[in-house]
């Protein structure tokens, strides 16, 4: 389903204006119960829609169920605008699988929320430890991690006083040939960050930039794999964590933050008010939510928590002290389609 399509007929069915809130206010925070752990453990298992990287979806899934070893996670990851697509299907088709998604593109909260979709909850960890500004007011959603889209670089390839050092650096000639990035139209993150670019430096920057004979693929997480595996010498765009994460295990990589502004990605969670398993669905946002699990996220991956009694990974620059993009979903959601157009138009994909 087009998002623009799914945009109207949602404003169509729930006669709301745009952004206006289902509830009037959060509910109550809820604590972690033995009443809520009996209630997941009779369902047994909960599904996770996510975006993020298989190599940090399932290892935090694993871990929820060594804590809790009666529910089974079920982790299914694809792209955000596919994950969306997917998810209109599904209601649509009344085919009620997931239970808790998590997209790297904000602004699908914001149809979901409108078509009451999403269930209200907020765990008791969310409402003590996670700052206001990061929670939907009526408790439909939070966001679960935060990352960048950044600019990086193999330095067996590109010597580091030769790497790019922001944006524009992207357009010299000498590096025609060498680039790779992510698409729009199938990554939330690079959605997120192209509109940002866009409002930033143009769409201008951007056709200029497809002239570069630029390695077209899907996923933000395909990009680091890419300059890892040295099939290019350049990524565009993509995950931050990913390249960290190669860097750590003795990669060449060298992640940039370009001097311009570095896109920034935040990724809600909710649940779904149809989920199947509707408790095991609570404990788990609880989990990730908890110092526990966001530890656990950044002590893997290094992705920026939410719960702000976790500090960033050692070795990570703070995100306070990178110079960032303005996340704006209300915009990403009005301008998707556009994005998707005149992408297409440049790039040729």
């Amino acid at each position: 389903m087009r998002r623009r399509t799914f945009v109207r007929n949602a404003a169509a069915l729930s006669m709301l204006p745009l952004g206006a809130r289902v509830l009037s206010a959060a509910p109550a925070a809820e604590p972690v119960t033995p009443a809520l752990i009996d209630a997941a453990n009779k369902e047994g298992k909960v599904t996770y829609y996510t975006a993020m990287d298989l190599s940090v979806a399932e290892p935090m899934a694993r871990a929820f169920e060594a804590k809790y070893a009666g529910i089974k996670v079920t982790v299914e990851r694809t792209g955000s605008e596919r994950l969306f697509n997917r998810i209109a299907q599904e209601q649509s088709s009344r085919l009620f699988r997931v239970d808790v998604v998590n997209s790297a593109d904000a602004a699908h909260f914001q149809p979901w929320k409108r078509e009451g979709w999403l269930a209200p909850f907020v765990a008791e960890a969310v409402a003590r430890d996670v700052p206001a500004e990061m929670v939907d007011a009526d408790g439909m959603f939070c966001n679960q991690r935060t990352h960048l889209s950044t600019i990086a670089y193999n330095s067996k390839l590109i010597a580091p006083e030769d790497g790019p050092k922001g944006f524009q650096d992207l357009l010299d000639p000498k590096y025609v040939g060498k680039l790779v990035k992510g698409h729009p139209g199938y990554s939330g993150t690079i959605m997120t960050a192209t509109q940002q670019i866009a409002r930033e430096l143009g769409w201008p920057y951007l056709e200029k930039l497809s002239k570069q004979k630029v390695l077209q693929v899907q996923s933000a997480t395909e990009p680091p794999k890419k300059i890892e595996a040295g099939e290019r010498a350049i990524a565009v765009d993509g995950s931050d964590y990913l390249f960290w994460m190669a860097k750590e295990r003795g990669s060449p990589i060298e992640v940039v933050h370009a001097v311009e502004g570095t896109p920034l990605i935040t990724n809600p969670m909710g649940i779904f008010r149809s989920a199947p398993n509707p408790n095991a669905a609570r404990l788990l946002v609880s989990w990730i939510m908890s110092p526990e699990g966001q530890q656990f996220i950044v002590s893997l991956s290094g992705q920026y928590p939410a719960n702000r009694q976790i500090k960033p990974k050692p070795g990570r620059p703070l995100l306070s002290d990178i110079k960032t993009f303005r996340e704006d979903p209300r915009a990403v959601e009005r301008e998707a389609e556009s994005i998707k157009t005149q992408y297409a138009r440049y790039f040729k994909v």
